[in-house]
């Protein structure tokens, strides 16, 4: 069964642990064997709190792990606004209401893949990390600062290194992760190039892999309402001159297929 033809779930999910790893931004681990059982790396799910009517509509997460074993998937949060906020004081024991997994995922067919993110971009990368390890998966990070690397604690089990960069040069490289990108690719023999951030970083690294003859994978975000294509609000242009959804045509698309302009 391919991930776009998976019927889609709407779970009543118990919180198991709401962690802060930074400021703004939290780990949420929820009890949902369905969607633990289905989902793939670059998948999403649609969630809201079940108690509240304010905000009505479900929020669009990635997922940054599953446990099949466990019947839990993990969701890395930034808050940006108000139903981030409220999702963020979840206590352990209450319910969300997920609806999943959505979208079409990552292809892992590839033997040594470079993971470049930036921010909370990162956070679907971590699942496609563990989905690929123990092969020599690789993951390219940028922040800020240091304190919002943490990520890099988080990819160290799963991932053959860690490169880091920061914009303040208080860890790793001095800059962003596309400046630093040049010379990891001249330090590997990537097949794949996955990335997750601003739209603007993922053009520039799907620009930056092209030289070296790779393919690469983006994950783009829009807003969206609905998850399943019915709202047509998260339509973006594509480079054959249509029109693609990213909540059912992606959100992972090849770069090529994007519009980037």
């Amino acid at each position: 069964m391919t991930h776009e033809n998976m019927v889609k779930i709407i779970e009543q999910a118990a919180v198991v642990e709401n962690t802060l790893l930074a400021s703004g931004v939290f780990r949420l681990v929820v009890k949902a064997p369905k969607i633990a059982r289905q989902c793939a790396p670059g998948q999403f799910v649609m969630l809201r709190l079940t108690h509240l009517a304010d905000p009505l509509l479900r929020r669009p997460i990635s997922i940054a792990g599953a446990d099949a074993q466990a019947e839990t998937i993990t969701l890395i949060c930034r808050i940006v606004g108000h139903g981030t906020d409220l999702l963020s004081t979840v206590k352990v024991g209450e319910m969300l209401d997920i609806m999943g997994p959505l979208g079409r995922g990552f292809d892992l067919d590839c033997k040594r893949p470079l993971l470049v993110g930036g921010g909370i971009g990162l956070a679907p990368l971590l699942y496609v990390a563990e989905a690929c390890c123990p092969n020599p998966v690789e993951v390219l990070a940028g922040g800020r600062t240091c304190s919002e690397l943490f990520w890099t604690k988080l990819f160290q089990d799963s991932c053959h290194a860690v490169h880091v960069t920061t914009d303040d040069g208080s860890l790793g490289v001095c800059g962003t992760c596309v400046d630093a990108l040049p010379e990891v690719l001249k330090t590997g023999n990537y097949d794949r190039v996955m990335t997750c951030g601003p739209r603007p970083m993922m053009q520039r690294v799907a620009a930056e892999a092209a030289k070296f003859g790779i393919r690469t994978q983006v994950s783009l975000e829009e807003h969206m309402a609905c998850g399943l294509g019915a709202c047509l609000s998260c339509t973006c242009a594509a480079s054959d001159g249509g029109a693609r959804q990213v909540c059912k045509d992606g959100p992972i698309f090849w770069s090529e297929e994007v519009a980037w302009a």
